[in-house]
């Protein structure tokens, strides 16, 4: 019994120094504890969700997700072959070029106005504090820091390790203008190595000015955050960016609820909505969209056109790994939002998207 509960006593420090490390960022401390305390959004010693979100789905429970997950039968979970992909030079882009151009997963890239924008890069290699799991698909993995010219502004929809990746951003800070995210989330980036006049930390609701004509407005989602034992207690957003020429929503990632009808009430109509599409299961169904949830989302945001992401890049969940942009493409009805599917890498053109095709089915 001593040597047992030694052994446990072990664990429990290597873990605990573990989660301590760098990597794992910062909890809030002074004024921006402060601040956060005195958000509508946080209550409880957390913050919360504008409607209840529970973790699980009510007919779930924690052991039947393990059961399922590590027990289910998985149709094509991973690609077995490489996934096609055009590494565009970022670097080299004319001044007069508005693109975007996605990374996999929920990172891309924009060049619009003459302003460059990055949001939640992820260019590691892996979504998880421990390099070799929940590694990237063969052939997705083509950016590199280096790769990347000066960003006028970094966004940051919330903290997990699949939207906030430390070797990337430790990586990025001495390129980068602004960074702009939710309450909270500054004191992991301060922690390695960002400035406090970097950093633009917003409430849901809040805006700010960036330049002439360009406006950003964080806005409500439904989920969650947390890169270590504690959770919630930063806050995940979505964004409305406003720039001279269109105005985008930057998604991050949400569950489905009214908020999606508010904010295009609001602030729509959208030229661009970027929305997650992958890594669901109806277990979680409250945290991240299903996908006859996500065009829905699309209509009631009033987006003209659709870029869905969070797939092809990381193995978050049991689905078929293309299963999300499919069940997408099927939802789809007359005169609902252009769905906007390029490669990884591939330059997509902001005002004539063009050379879109269905470029997982090459993909065995």
């Amino acid at each position: 019994m001593i040597l047992l509960t030694g052994i446990i006593i072990f664990f429990v420090l290597i873990i605990y120094a573990f989660v301590r490390t760098e990597p794992f960022g910062s909890l809030s401390y002074g004024k921006r504890k402060e601040r956060i305390e005195k958000s509508p959004n946080y209550r409880n010693g957390r913050f919360q969700n504008l409607h209840h979100t529970p973790d699980l789905a009510e007919d779930a429970s924690y052991y039947s997700v393990l059961m399922e997950f590590f027990f289910r039968k998985k149709e094509r979970p991973k690609p077995t072959t490489l996934i096609p992909a055009h590494k565009t030079s970022l670097k080299e882009l004319r001044p007069d070029e508005q693109v975007l151009i996605w990374m996999g997963h929920s990172s891309y890239f924009i060049q619009i106005d003459g302003k460059k924008i990055l949001v939640d890069p992820v260019l590691s290699g892996a979504a998880s504090p421990i390099s070799f799991t929940t590694k990237a698909f063969p052939g997705t993995d083509m950016y590199k820091v280096e790769d990347l010219p000066h960003i006028d502004y970094l966004f940051i929809s919330h903290d997990h390790w699949d939207h906030l990746d430390y070797t990337t951003i430790h990586s990025l800070k001495n390129k980068v203008g602004k960074l702009i995210t939710g309450l909270g989330t500054g004191a992991h980036l301060e922690r390695w190595g960002y400035n406090e006049e970097q950093i633009i930390e917003l409430d849901w609701y809040e805006k700010t000015v960036l330049a002439e004509a360009v406006e950003i407005t964080a806005l409500p989602a439904r989920h969650f955050s947390g890169r270590g034992l504690k959770r919630n207690q930063s806050l995940w957003v979505s964004f409305a960016l406003q720039m001279p020429s269109m105005k985008l929503y930057l998604g991050g990632d949400s569950g489905y609820d009214d908020h999606f009808a508010q904010i295009g009430d609001t602030y729509g109509p959208f030229d661009l909505a970027i929305l997650e599409c992958g890594q669901y299961d109806n277990n979680w169904r409250y945290i991240h969209m299903l996908p006859n949830q996500i065009m829905p989302a699309a209509r009631a945001l009033k987006a003209k056109q659709l870029l869905p992401v969070h797939w092809s890049k990381f193995t978050l969940a049991n689905h078929a790994w293309d299963e999300p942009v499919t069940e997408l493409l099927n939802s789809v009805k007359e005169n609902d939002p252009e769905v906007l599917t390029p490669m990884i890498g591939q330059k997509l053109d902001l005002f004539n998207p063009s050379g879109l095709s269905q470029w997982w089915l090459q993909v065995q």
